[in-house]
């Protein structure tokens, strides 16, 4: 075989392997994107679901604070929670890639579900506000917002898992940084979570009077 058509051989050889390797990052590339997106699409739904329940809370403000005598303070709670969600700032179109503003969103959103979880069990003592259509239809409307809540959270986690994990194997590891991949933050169990509630049987009794 002549040199000149060895030559050709080799670089075809080499535009071969070039081109290989460049559909396998374009590969790589596009699965990272996907992912991504995954996270994006994820966060996008978990927002939707924080959004219901703060839509829903002006409604409950209004009936409840119909109610005779209502605790005000408990209104109050809620209504600054529900303010303070406000302030947070989030990036727009895309699932935070700091931890701390994941942290922020958190803790707020926390604020709020525990002074709406306090608002409903003082509801608990005025039963003309409890046997209202209206009251009953929002606590059910609350609960199904919270289940959501904590499926769109679960969900969010596990797409950034897959991200994470992917822009951290080979050979994707070599190119993520290039490409601008970053790990992800989680959402992460509110502290305390892994101990069971305590529960506490209240039969109507009063407690007793404390003594002068």
């Amino acid at each position: 075989m002549s040199a000149g058509k060895i030559l050709l051989v080799v670089l075809g050889v080499i535009v071969a392997g070039l081109f290989i390797a460049g559909l396998s990052i374009a590969g790589i590339y596009n699965r990272l994107v996907t992912l991504q997106q995954g996270t994006d699409a994820a966060w996008a739904q978990v927002q939707n679901v924080y959004q219901r329940r703060a839509d829903l809370i002006p409604n409950l403000v209004n009936t409840v604070s119909g109610a005779a005598n209502f605790e005000k303070s408990t209104l109050t709670e809620v209504v600054e929670a529900r303010a303070s969600v406000g302030r947070v700032t989030v990036p727009a179109g895309g699932a935070p890639a700091d931890p701390k503003q994941l942290a922020e969103f958190d803790r707020a959103q926390a604020r709020l579900g525990s002074a709406l979880s306090r608002l409903l069990v003082v509801s608990e003592r005025y039963p003309d506000l409890k046997a209202t259509a209206a009251f009953r239809d929002l606590q059910v409307q609350l609960e199904g917002t919270e289940n959501r809540i904590t499926v769109e959270r679960g969900r969010f986690n596990d797409a950034v898992q897959a991200y994470n994990t992917a822009i951290r194997r080979f050979p994707a590891a070599l190119f993520a940084g290039m490409f601008g991949h970053q790990p992800r933050p989680y959402f992460t169990a509110t502290a305390g979570a892994e101990r069971p509630p305590e529960v506490k049987f209240d039969f109507g009794q009063k407690a007793p009077a404390a003594r002068p």
